[in-house]
């Protein structure tokens, strides 16, 4: 993946975001803050960037992000209900118009039974939420880096989509 690629994903989404006069925050799990990282990277993105979490360790995805406890019990982290449920919780707890997520394992091996490089990530806004399964190869950074190209141009689609 090439960085003009993630530059002109990231680009796109801060430019809709910033002519909608819209607001954004992520939430993260096999990213680490990439996403946020990436989009922080933006001058003047503190005007439509409200915050972002980190939420690697899967109790903190119900506590800090608002992902239902049952949900995690049903179906674990790594699904496309909990990817869309992350994009959901943090639009509303940190009282943005949009909301990021991503979830999945970046490898090198297999976390419950789930094969490395499989991915959701998801974007929620006002009158939708949309998840995108991922089967990305490659090394850890591979997938990561996948990861957040993925979840910028879902995103921008979304926000596209929703204000047209």
């Amino acid at each position: 993946m090439a960085e003009d690629e993630l530059e002109a994903a990231v680009g796109q989404l801060v430019g809709l975001l910033m002519e909608r006069r819209v607001t954004l925050a992520t939430a993260e799990s096999l990213t680490g803050g990439m996403v946020g990282a990436v989009l922080t990277d933006v001058p003047g993105v503190s005007a439509v960037y409200r915050g972002g979490v980190v939420v690697y360790a899967t109790d903190l995805k119900a506590k800090l992000a608002g992902v239902p406890e049952d949900l995690l019990a049903a179906v674990g982290p790594v699904h496309a209900d909990t990817a869309a449920a992350l994009a959901t919780g943090v639009r509303e707890r940190l009282e943005a118009d949009y909301g990021l997520a991503t979830t999945g394992v970046a490898g090198p091996d297999p976390q419950a039974g789930i094969e490395a490089g499989t991915v959701y990530v998801a974007a929620a806004g006002p009158g939708s939420v949309q998840v995108r399964k991922l089967q990305l190869s490659g090394d850890r950074a591979a997938v990561r880096r996948g990861s957040v190209q993925a979840v910028l141009e879902l995103g921008a689609a979304v926000v596209a989509e929703e204000l047209d």
